[in-house]
C-alpha cells in the first residue's frame, strides 16, 4: 500500500487533564500517516485522485487548535476520525506529541501513537 507522511505539524493547543493545561496553550507536534491506492494519481497526475494533504493538514491544525480533550489518546482518536474521512483511506496512524509535559524531570515529550483500518470488503 502507498503511503502519504506528514510529519512535524506543530500547533498550539489546549489539552491535558491538569486545570492549567485546559487554559494554557501548549505545543503539540503531529506526525501522520494515511495508507491508499496511488495507482490511479499516478498516471493521472490529478488532485482529484488522491488525498489532498494540504486540506488534511488543515483540518488536524484546526482539531488541535480548537477543540479541547483531556487525553492524548482522545486527541488522536479525533485526528484519526478526519485522516479516515476519505473513503480511499485505507488505514492511519497517528502520533501525537505533548512537547512540553507537566512531569517533574527533563523528558523530550510525551506522545500517543494509534493506527485504525478500515474492515476488509468481504
Amino acid at each position: 500500500m502507498d503511503v502519504i507522511r506528514l510529519t512535524g505539524l506543530v500547533v498550539s493547543g489546549t489539552h491535558g487533564a491538569l486545570p492549567e493545561e485546559q487554559t494554557r496553550a501548549q505545543p503539540f507536534r503531529i506526525d501522520a500517516e494515511v495508507a491508499l491506492d496511488m495507482s490511479r494519481p499516478g498516471e493521472s497526475d490529478s488532485l482529484g485522485d488522491t488525498v489532498d494533504y494540504g486540506g488534511l493538514v488543515e483540518m488536524m491544525a484546526r482539531i488541535v487548535r480548537t477543540e479541547r480533550h483531556q487525553l492524548l489518546e482522545r486527541l488522536a482518536a479525533r485526528l484519526l476520525d478526519t485522516c479516515m474521512g476519505d473513503a480511499r483511506v485505507v488505514s492511519a496512524t497517528v502520533e501525537v506529541a505533548k512537547l512540553r509535559p507537566p512531569v517533574a524531570e527533563q523528558i523530550e515529550k510525551v506522545s500517543v501513537r494509534r493506527s485504525r483500518s478500515r474492515p476488509s470488503p468481504t
